[in-house]
């Protein structure tokens, strides 16, 4: 179970499948309701605000901390499995205290080693699937159909049983998340010599790479008031938790039919034209979530956006970063991305989007992320003459 991954062969689809699965049923139970349970302990919109900041900034330095340990050492399954599990103890310390510092320390060391895991499995699915590393977004989609899962059923619970048992629920799905890991398939690496002359920094200052990343990250700082205050945002305006549930099941329903058809979308149109239909439609989804969050069929309508603003905006950073960053770069750059996109992006979005939240309301807050994905856009348009001269895809 723990041995060096040179000695496997290619596992089967669903043997990596279940564990994007079990991950993702994890968040579901977490992410839209994370937000209500804090309000519900009496943190106000800035408190919030900054301890999902905390949360996201540890994707900052943590992803690209064990990226460089499993590229440096290998092992790359036994630091999936050994994190997981210190990821699961570490978030049962939100039983013991509830004073902003604690939580605060807890959600910092929980992101640390909850941020080694999933960077590292995008490596090793990569890797298993080879050339047909197209095919990566049939295999991420049962992470949405788990999330999917779980954030119908939690919703409903929480009704039942009071915002108290998330800790609980949370636990299990870490504890699930932790087992199957060690089912989770190993990859055969290829062993690079050189390590220590392979820059990954010269790999990112490329103008292309340079500009992917800034639309990523800038993508990522316009999420940061979805994840942290999006049920809040919906509870304010008279929408049952059951009700909030369902919206974040459409947005990740959308997302797992792209998934399904990414394998043909990104042969077809290529990574340059998607990259930049993503960021037109995340304004338009911002908008809309600003503007009709009191129409129901406007609001629906928007979360299946997130189809392009997350699911296929996703699967186009891995493709990007996958052939960008080869060899013994695989683990760095996929930890790059996480660190920039999610880790800077989402700690600023979340940070700014407590204080944006506290003075201006929720429709001005997702106004300004239109507006941020709108820059992102502009980026993305200007130079696209640059993308397709640097562009592999």
């Amino acid at each position: 179970m723990l041995n060096n991954q040179s000695n496997f062969a290619p596992a089967p689809y669903w043997r990596l499948s279940s564990c994007y699965f079990f991950y993702f049923c994890a968040l579901g139970a977490m992410v839209p309701y994370w937000g209500p349970y804090l309000k519900s302990l009496g943190f106000d919109a800035i408190a919030i605000g900054q301890l999902m900041a905390v949360l996201a900034s540890t994707k900052i330095i943590a992803p690209y901390l064990w990226g460089w340990l499993a590229d440096r050492v290998g092992y790359r399954l036994r630091i999936i499995q050994i994190t997981t599990f210190i990821t699961m103890l570490c978030f049962a310390g939100v039983l013991l205290n509830q004073s902003w510092w604690w939580f605060a320390c807890v959600m910092f060391l929980f992101g640390f080693f909850s941020n080694a895991g999933m960077p590292q499995f995008e490596v090793m699915t990569l890797l298993h699937l080879g050339d047909d590393h197209h095919r990566y977004s049939q295999i991420r989609l049962w992470g949405s159909i788990g999330f999917i899962i779980t954030v119908l059923c939690t919703g409903p619970l929480l009704t039942w049983w009071g915002q108290a048992v998330l800790p609980y629920i949370l636990l299990v799905w870490f504890g699930l998340a932790w087992l199957v890991t060690l089912l989770m398939p190993a990859a055969k690496e290829q062993v690079v010599d050189n390590y220590s002359t392979v820059s990954v920094w010269s790999i990112f200052k490329q103008p292309a790479v340079l500009l992917i990343f800034v639309a990523a990250f800038l993508m990522q700082v316009a999420y940061g008031p979805y994840y942290s205050f999006f049920s809040i945002y919906l509870e304010a305006h008279g929408y049952s938790k059951t009700q909030v549930g369902i919206y974040w099941a459409v947005g990740v329903i959308a997302e797992v039919i792209v998934f399904f058809y990414m394998n043909r979308l990104l042969p077809r149109y290529g990574a340059v034209v998607l990259m930049q239909c993503c960021l037109a439609f995340a304004v338009l989804r911002w908008v809309l979530t600003a503007v009709f969050v009191d129409q129901p069929v406007i609001l629906f309508f928007s979360q299946t956006l997130h189809a392009f603003s997350f699911g296929m905006f996703h699967a186009v950073m891995i493709n990007h970063v996958h052939r960008y960053f080869t060899g013994s770069l695989h683990g760095r750059g996929q930890a790059l991305y996480s660190s920039i996109t999610f880790g800077a992006g989402g700690a600023l979005g979340s940070w700014l989007a407590g204080y944006s939240w506290d003075s201006w309301g929720g429709s001005a807050t997702y106004l300004a992320c239109a507006v941020i994905a709108a820059v992102g856009y502009l980026i993305a348009r200007t130079e696209l003459k640059t993308f397709q001269r640097y562009s592999p895809i």
